[in-house]
C-alpha cells in the first residue's frame, strides 16, 4: 500500500495547498497519486500532510492519515517526486527498500511498523526527509538496497509549468500501452486531419467532428473516453484530454486538461486539474487551474512579460523570480472569474476567490469577493456557489465536505502570508 507524504515544501505550494494535498493536482496526464499508483502496481491507502486537509475528500481520493503510525511494507512517496511512465515496468525486488529519481530518494519501503513518535510527529508536521537508511527506533540499521528510477521534481509550484512538456511527451505513450486505444495516424482514413509523425490515441466513447485537425508534429496526443472535439478545434501535441471534457473552436497546444472540463478559446500550456471551465473566449497560457474554476468570458491571462524577462510570482515566502519566461496565472480550487477579466503575469488567485475586477494585484488571497480592494466571501455565499457549480456535473457537496470547507474558509482568513487590504 502507498501512503503519500507532502513534506514542508509541498505544504507551501499555493495557492492549491490551501485545499488540496499535492498527490492530488495534475503534473503531466495523471494526478501525482495515479501516477505512483501506475508505477507501483498498488493502491494509495492514505496521506500526510498537513492538519487542515483533515476532512479533504474527493472521488478515489485516499483519506487524511495525519500521525498514524505506518504498517510494516508500507510504501512512503515523497509527493514531489514524479516518475516517468514510459521505462519498463518496474517489478520491485523484494529487498528493494528504497527509490530514487536523480540521485534524490522519493519513496521508502517500510521494513517494520513506524510507531516512534518522533518520526510520526516528524512527518504530521512536514519536517521528516526520507533518507536510504533503515531508520530503526534505535538508531541502529544499515542503507536500504536502492533502485534509481528516471523522473522529475517539483522543487517550486511552477515546475508544473516547467515539467508539463517532458511529462506529457513520455506519458501519453505509456498510458495509451496500458490502456484500450485506437491509434490514429496521418493517412490512416480518419475522416479528420492529422498532421506530424506522432500518434493520436483514442480511447473507446470519444466524438472527434470533422473539421478537426490534430498536429503531432511537437508530440502525441491522447483522448480519453467520452472526450468530445468539436469542429474547428486545432489540437497541438503533446497533448492530453481527460474522460468526458469537450474541447471546441480554438487552439489547443501542449496541454493536460483533466476530466469533465469544458474548453473553448485559445489555451496554451496549462494543467487543468478537473471539472473546470473556460467556456468562453480568451487566451490561458502557462497557467494552472484547480478544480471547479470558472473563466468568466473574455478572462485573459499574461503569460509574457513585455520586456521579455523572467516572470515573478508570489509565494508564501514572497515574491521571488522563477527563471522562467513564460508564466501565466496559479487559479485556486473553486476560484470565480469575471468577464473581461485580465490577470498579469505571474498571478495567483487564492482558493474560493471570486474576483471581478479590471486586473486583479500580482497575488490574490483565499475566499476574496468583488473588486480590489477585497472583501471577504462569505462562506454561506461561497458554499452555495460550490454547491451550485458541481450539481452541474451531477455532483453533491455531502454534508462533510461542507463542514470541512467552512473550517478552510476559517483557517485562511487568519492565515497571514497572503497580502489583504
Amino acid at each position: 500500500m502507498i501512503t503519500l507524504y507532502d513534506d514542508a515544501v509541498a505544504r507551501g505550494f499555493e495557492p492549491f495547498a490551501t485545499s488540496r494535498p499535492l498527490g492530488e493536482m495534475r503534473a503531466g496526464a495523471p494526478l501525482i497519486r495515479e501516477r505512483w499508483e501506475l508505477l507501483l502496481g498498488m493502491g494509495c491507502g492514505g496521506f500526510v500532510s498537513a492538519p487542515h486537509l483533515d476532512g479533504f475528500a474527493e472521488y478515489d481520493a485516499p483519506a487524511f492519515v495525519g500521525g498514524q503510525a505506518l504498517a510494516a511494507g508500507t510504501w512512503l512517496v515523497n509527493t514531489r517526486a514524479l516518475p516517468f511512465l514510459d521505462g519498463p515496468a518496474i517489478a520491485v525486488s523484494p529487498s528493494a527498500m528504497v527509490l530514487t529519481i536523480a540521485g534524490r530518494v522519493a519513496a521508502r519501503r517500510l521494513d517494520a511498523e513506524t510507531r516512534d513518535e518522533g518520526v510520526l510527529a516528524a512527518l504530521a508536521d512536514g519536517s521528516h526527509v526520507l533518507t536510504h537508511d533503515r531508520a530503526l527506533p534505535d538508531g541502529t540499521g544499515d542503507a536500504a538496497e536502492a533502485l534509481d528510477v528516471d523522473g522529475v521534481w517539483l522543487d517550486e509550484i511552477w515546475d508544473l509549468i516547467g515539467t508539463l512538456h517532458p511529462l506529457l511527451t513520455r506519458d501519453l505513450p505509456a498510458l495509451a500501452a496500458r490502456w484500450p486505444v485506437t491509434t490514429l495516424h496521418a493517412g490512416s482514413g480518419s475522416p479528420v486531419t492529422i498532421l506530424g509523425a506522432h500518434p493520436v490515441y483514442v480511447e473507446a466513447g470519444t466524438t472527434i467532428e470533422p473539421m478537426s485537425v490534430f498536429d503531432t508534429s511537437g508530440g502525441p496526443i491522447l483522448l480519453r473516453r467520452g472526450a468530445q472535439v468539436q469542429a474547428f478545434t486545432r489540437i497541438m501535441g503533446p497533448c492530453y484530454i481527460g474522460c468526458d471534457s469537450v474541447v471546441t473552436a480554438d487552439r489547443i497546444a501542449g496541454s493536460a486538461i483533466g476530466d469533465m472540463c469544458r474548453v473553448h478559446g485559445e489555451l496554451s500550456t496549462s494543467i487543468l486539474v478537473g471539472h473546470s471551465n473556460k467556456g468562453h473566449d480568451g487566451f490561458v497560457g502557462h497557467s494552472v487551474l484547480g478544480r471547479w474554476v470558472n473563466l468568466g468570458a473574455g478572462t485573459i491571462t499574461s503569460n509574457l512579460k513585455n520586456t521579455y524577462g523572467t516572470v515573478a510570482l508570489w509565494t508564501p515566502d514572497g515574491v521571488r523570480d522563477t527563471g522562467l519566461q513564460f508564466l501565466g496565472t496559479m487559479f485556486g480550487d473553486h476560484v470565480k472569474t469575471g468577464i473581461g477579466l485580465r490577470l498579469t503575469t505571474g498571478c495567483v488567485l487564492g482558493t474560493g476567490a471570486n474576483v471581478f475586477d479590471g486586473m486583479p494585484p500580482k497575488a490574490v488571497a483565499p475566499f476574496s469577493w468583488g473588486a480590489a480592494p477585497y472583501e471577504p466571501f462569505a462562506v454561506t455565499k461561497f458554499v452555495q456557489t460550490a454547491e451550485r457549480m458541481m450539481a452541474r456535473r451531477g455532483v453533491p457537496l455531502s454534508e462533510r465536505s461542507h463542514e470541512w470547507w467552512t473550517s478552510v474558509h476559517a483557517m485562511s482568513g487568519t492565515d497571514g502570508r497572503w497580502p489583504r487590504p
